[in-house]
């Protein structure tokens, strides 16, 4: 059985993260709580701040302490895969499996979230709302929302790696076009044209691209779990 080469640029990412959160925790652990962060530290913080609040105004304080810490895991995760490919790799989140899992993880949580606050018996007979005879549609509504959130962010990745190809490709024309004038028409030449058009294109589709993604991900999976969850939940 063939491995996918995707295999080893996500355990590659993996590895790199894994690495660079015990750095960081390590950094944080070492903190005077009687002094003022700065640098990495001061942002971290920040981050995880950011990331509470968020979690806190959509689930309540309590719910939040539980789900901050999988948001901030997508929200890293997310987003260095996103922007893995600025480094050479693929990102990994141009494979359907990677975006797939992250979805249904969410999923999941969701489903948990509609089980303990609905019951379980509210949560099987939402499947014949308003009708019976609409179980089929009811049930595929159940799950859009794992294919959707999947497939949005594996399909803006992927269009991004293909847009830059072709942007490399048209680079390479234009610089053996404009060889061509000088040297002869048929002349191959370095890409030269690449690093003078590619690097704004690249903080488009890979930076800004990447970082919206990640938030529209991030945001869907906070406002999603939220909306199960009681008012009187949220506000104890």
């Amino acid at each position: 059985m063939q491995i996918q080469s995707d295999v080893y640029t996500i355990i590659l990412l993996t590895i790199i993260l894994g690495i660079g959160i015990v750095v960081c925790g390590k950094k944080i652990e070492k903190l005077d709580p009687l002094k003022k962060p700065t640098g990495l530290c001061a942002a971290i913080l920040m981050g995880v701040d950011a990331v509470f609040n968020t979690c806190k105004s959509n689930c309540g304080k309590n719910i939040a302490r539980k789900l901050a810490p999988y948001i901030l895991f997508q929200w890293i995760y997310i987003f260095s895969a996103n922007i893995f490919s600025l480094f050479g790799f693929a990102s990994p989140t141009a494979n359907l499996s990677v975006t797939l899992l992250l979805a249904f993880i969410t999923w999941v949580l969701i489903q948990i979230v509609e089980l303990k606050y609905g019951g379980v018996k509210a949560y099987f007979h939402a499947f014949i709302e308003p009708i019976a005879p609409m179980l089929p549609m009811n049930i595929i509504g159940k799950f859009s929302t794992m294919a959707s959130m999947s497939l949005r962010l594996f399909g803006n990745i992927t269009c991004g790696g293909i847009m830059m190809q072709l942007i490399y490709s048209a680079c390479q024309q234009l610089s053996n076009t404009i060889a061509g004038i000088f040297a002869g028409s048929g002349v191959q030449v370095f890409n030269f044209m690449a690093p003078v058009i590619a690097p704004l294109l690249h903080a488009y589709f890979d930076l800004f691209s990447g970082f919206v993604q990640t938030l529209v991900f991030v945001t869907l999976t906070v406002v999603l779990i939220g909306n199960d969850i009681p008012d009187e939940v949220k506000n104890s």
